[in-house]
């Protein structure tokens, strides 16, 4: 593997989080400076650390990661996204009959560490093929700086993403959320649909 391909398949492994990332600034425009920082750096962790635990684990997780993997990621964004599309149904319900609907809550955590988990689930078998590879001495560096040229290209693209979306959101603050919602049961969808073809 040329250092080229790496750089490609760590942009490849990252899409997903972008569009997440990007989903996150158009629900919450009005986030504070650090919280993009603080987005793109928990997908960035989980795009170095998924290699990294893909490689420790090695072939015997292989099977387990093709199998499940799809499957888990699928399911947890459903989960995010059929959220957001149920509150805000329930929003627009309280509004017709005229009750006061809550503020919307800034993303916490667990949402955040959800989706970073779901996002770079796929990035386990990468690196089942980074132990592979380093057995035909086939890597350009080590499997664990492999990984981290992964999880710092999904920071840099996902932390412009963020801003971007954020722009978004104050246009369309109104249907952002349900744009959100749409987006990750969309890539939900994707990454299942990838993963059973």
């Amino acid at each position: 593997m040329a250092v080229w391909e790496l750089l490609l398949i760590g942009v490849a492994l990252a899409m997903d989080a972008v569009a997440v990332g990007m989903t996150d600034g158009m629900t919450e425009p009005s986030m504070k400076w650090w919280k993009p920082l603080l987005i793109a750096g928990a997908f960035g962790f989980f795009q170095f650390f998924m290699p990294a635990a893909g490689y420790a684990f090695g072939y015997a997780f292989a099977f387990v990661v093709e199998k499940i993997a799809p499957w888990l990621s699928f399911a947890l964004l459903l989960f995010i996204g059929g959220k957001m599309l149920v509150d805000c149904a329930l929003d627009a319900r309280k509004k017709k009959k005229g009750e006061k609907v809550e503020e919307k809550k800034p993303l916490g955590a667990g949402k955040l560490l959800l989706q970073a988990v779901a996002t770079s689930l796929d990035a386990l078998a990468v690196g089942v093929t980074l132990l592979a590879l380093e057995t035909e001495n086939g890597l350009p560096m080590s499997a664990i700086w492999c990984s981290v040229v992964i999880g710092a290209i999904t920071f840099a693209l996902v932390l412009p993403a963020v801003f971007v979306g954020k722009k978004a959101g104050d246009r369309f603050s109104d249907k952002a959320e349900i744009v959100g919602g749409i987006i990750l049961i969309a890539i939900g969808v994707k990454i299942l649909l990838e993963g059973i073809l």
